[in-house]
């Protein structure tokens, strides 16, 4: 079935992240994900143990490669694998799973280090907002001066509101997120930040505060999830139990639409909805494949004449 809004209307809806690689580097770029043998500190006991409820025991995507390979080995055969379907000539190594700042300094120097080669472009860094360090961003800046980097980290915010990241043993605030955008406009390292906008503890307030705390810390990059529940995780568990009720998937559709709507117009999207292994898989994007919510979202957009930015107001403040 072919998609029922083409792309060249897609990018007058909103700024879509591959098209935004392609003007910058001036060819189709691919992530290469890469997985390291890390954990975070809500897991190993320094400010929680089990992790986040909704996250498996691998620490985030389905579908890296082992940790037991070399940050090297991992890049190359990603390599191998997207070329084999794709004429690909550029990409960004992508720090993937779990919190890759929480390590050792020259642990952390060494990992990117290794992700540096002639045709990698952009690195981009998964973690926490309460692990951001000046040290680490200060190394980051000087990587991305001397190689001519683009250089992203990926804050995994989830939501704006403090009650919900408790629910979900986060173990941080809006404030660390707050905090940890300052710090890294202060190197010069672009900020992306992923959210879950249908979490069942979030109302409509909160989707329009997650508008606000974007625009106010300058957030560079968006990626957005619907939740997704995995066998073997806590909040499998929860809705085992009947402690929530999942939104509807037209629930999902309106949210991010009124998130789109809400934030400035340069903003880069780097996805609408997520999606997850088939295997283990309780409940995600209702049934239907993750394509099927996106066209949803924008040929809804489309047909209210919405686009990113049409509602954002530089005086509309966060808090």
């Amino acid at each position: 079935m072919s998609n029922i809004i083409s792309f060249e209307d897609e990018k007058k809806l909103y700024r879509v992240y591959s098209e935004y690689l392609r003007n910058k580097f001036q060819t189709k770029v691919y992530k290469l994900p890469i997985s390291l043998n890390i954990t975070c500190p809500n897991r190993d006991g320094s400010k929680a143990y089990g992790g986040c409820i909704f996250c498996t025991a691998e620490g985030g995507s389905f579908e890296n490669l082992s940790n037991k390979l070399s940050v090297k080995e991992q890049i190359e055969q990603n390599k191998i694998n997207i070329t084999k379907n794709h004429k690909a000539t550029k990409f960004i190594a992508y720090f993937q799973n779990f919190s890759n700042t929480y390590m050792p300094l020259d642990k952390f120097k060494k990992n990117i280090i290794n992700a540096i080669e002639e045709d990698v472009v952009g690195i981009n860094i998964s973690t926490r907002p309460d692990l951001i360090f000046d040290d680490y961003m200060k190394f980051l800046k000087d990587v991305k001066d001397e190689y001519n980097l683009e250089i992203t980290v990926e804050l995994g915010l989830q939501s704006s509101n403090d009650e919900t990241l408790k629910i979900l043993n986060r173990c941080h605030t809006t404030n660390d997120y707050i905090d940890a955008c300052e710090t890294l406009s202060k190197y010069g390292i672009r900020k992306a930040a992923h959210l879950i906008l249908d979490l069942p503890w979030d109302s409509l307030d909160d989707v329009y505060n997650d508008a606000k705390l974007i625009n106010m810390t300058k957030t560079d990059e968006v990626k957005l999830h619907s939740l997704y529940i995995m066998e073997g995780t806590k909040i499998a568990k929860m809705y085992k139990a009947g402690e929530f009720k999942l939104l509807n998937r037209e629930d999902y559709v309106d949210r991010v639409e009124i998130f789109l709507t809400h934030i400035k117009d340069d903003i880069i999207i780097q996805r609408l909805v997520g999606r997850s292994d088939e295997e283990g898989t309780i409940h995600c994007n209702w049934g239907e494949s993750w394509w099927r919510i996106k066209d949803s979202i924008l040929e809804q957009m489309k047909r209210k004449s919405n686009y990113q930015g049409k509602y954002f107001k530089e005086d509309d403040f966060y808090g």
